[in-house]
């Protein structure tokens, strides 16, 4: 059941990304710092926001399966705040970019 239910996982996250990179503009060569860095904070938010649906995936199915185990249900409950902080830091990754933008001298 696990090797499925991990095999199904992988397989809806390489669907994720081919379809992430089909998607993406069709230039993400650039002549300046500041597109890159612009190209930069959607390619790093996209990417968090994407690990941090995986790990509350992840996390609600470990606590729908782990049938009152105290253990099982803490290693959920990780998962899901690891999806919560990996949400926060997408939020924050536009304005990571900037400040190193502005570091930079852009």
């Amino acid at each position: 059941m696990k090797n499925k239910l991990t095999l199904a996982l992988a397989r809806a996250v390489t669907l994720t990304m081919v379809l992430a990179l089909v998607a993406a503009p069709p230039a993400l060569a650039a002549s300046d710092i500041n597109t890159v860095l612009s190209n930069l904070r959607v390619w790093l938010a996209g990417l968090l926001a994407a690990l941090a649906t995986l790990f509350l995936t992840i996390g609600g199915i470990r606590y729908l399966l782990a049938g009152g185990d105290p253990a099982a249900l803490e290693r959920a409950k990780g998962s899901i705040k690891a999806a919560i902080i990996g949400y926060a830091l997408a939020l924050l990754a536009p304005v990571l970019a900037t400040v190193v933008q502005h570091v930079v001298g852009g």
